[in-house]
């Protein structure tokens, strides 16, 4: 067996079971004492997640997935109860802060304006809420590791729930660079084509934005809107976005 870790670090990921290990996920929430945090315990088959446990040792709450079977909460099955529009959804992200400036702020804004209300600071938790029909929607996040959510996906899908990358992709050990830790979860599938819709449309960043960004991130700015459209109006003004952006890093 491997391990993947998030304190431990990763050995053997390429055996065909890899654990993957965070001992506490919600780190902020634990120092301040507040008993949303989790530990995450998953079990990787060829990279794809197979078992899931979400743990909150202070609620004495367990939420256990295992693919092709329910997930259970305490032993007792449990199954997504969620809205489908989104306009009626209540959505759960850990923190705006974790979404970096330009595409990913953007569209979280699209999110949050879309959503009945935005709901912050509840990490592994608010997918667990989704999973077992508690009231939450929608968890739309970014910026995560392979131990942040792998085992939130046996969870989710045995509570008859959606979890997939920003794209629609799974979320596995082949997928994770391409899916750059952007994670959107929702409790049917209806409900989560529509956040789909939204992540995916393509974003148009102003020169004024592109402005008053800091280099690194004006760069991936337009990088990201180059990878997003392919029509000759985006890269024109993609290019001439890029040319504002050599003006001024250029002394």
């Amino acid at each position: 067996h491997g391990i993947i870790g998030e304190e431990y670090g990763v050995k053997d990921i390429d055996a065909d079971w890899v654990w993957v290990l965070d001992p506490i996920d919600g780190t902020r929430s634990f120092i301040t004492g507040k008993p949303l945090f989790g530990t995450l315990i998953s079990l990787l088959y060829k990279g794809t997640p197979v078992i899931g446990c979400i743990d909150q040792c202070i609620l004495n709450e367990r939420w256990l997935g295992i693919s092709g079977q329910e997930s259970t909460l305490n032993g007792i099955p449990i199954k997504t109860d969620g809205v489908t529009t989104l306009s009626d959804a209540e959505m759960y992200s850990t923190t705006p802060d974790m979404f970096q400036n330009g595409h990913e702020i953007s569209k979280f804004d699209d999110m949050r304006n879309a959503v009945k209300a935005p709901h912050y600071g509840a990490d592994c938790y608010a997918y667990a809420l989704v999973a077992s029909g508690f009231g939450a929607d929608v968890v739309v996040e970014a910026d995560l590791g392979l131990y942040d959510y792998c085992a939130l996906v046996p969870v989710l899908e045995g509570a008859g729930g959606v979890i997939t990358d920003w794209t629609g992709e799974s979320l596995t050990l082949g997928n994770h660079e391409s899916s750059k830790g952007r994670v959107v979860a929702s409790a049917n599938s209806i409900l989560h084509d529509q956040a789909l819709q939204i992540l995916n449309t393509p974003t148009m960043v102003s020169s004024e934005d592109v402005l008053g960004m800091t280099p690194d991130d004006r760069l991936l700015a337009v990088l990201e809107e180059t990878k997003q459209s392919n029509s000759n109006v985006s890269h024109l003004i993609c290019g001439v976005m890029l040319g504002e952006v050599i003006a001024h890093l250029v002394p």
